[in-house]
């Protein structure tokens, strides 16, 4: 049985500067993930702590993740939110029948 990789956890802005730097960067990013071979799911929201933003990313294999991994290492989104805190747990998860 194939196993999926989930991301969850939070995004975390400590400045002004920081969270305006997400909130610019963010619709492209999320939509460029969602493009991905392999993405099953992408979402990215804001939490009661409007500096704090709850992550959770599913994709269909580890290879579609270490896709995702290595195309943020290169991209905008990687370079200009390098300083966000984060707060991510990634984990295996194998589907199961409803």
């Amino acid at each position: 049985m194939q196993t999926s990789m989930r991301v969850r956890g939070q995004l975390v802005c400590r400045t002004p500067e920081e969270l305006a730097t997400v909130l610019e960067a963010l619709p492209l990013h999320a939509e460029l993930t969602r493009k991905e071979p392999g993405c099953v799911s992408f979402e990215v929201s804001r939490t009661e702590d409007p500096y704090v933003f709850d992550v959770d990313e599913e994709f269909v294999d580890a290879s579609a993740y270490e896709f995702h991994r290595q195309r943020l290492a290169t991209s905008e989104w990687g370079r200009r939110t390098a300083g966000v805190e984060r707060r991510y747990a990634v984990e295996e998860t194998t589907p199961t029948d409803g």
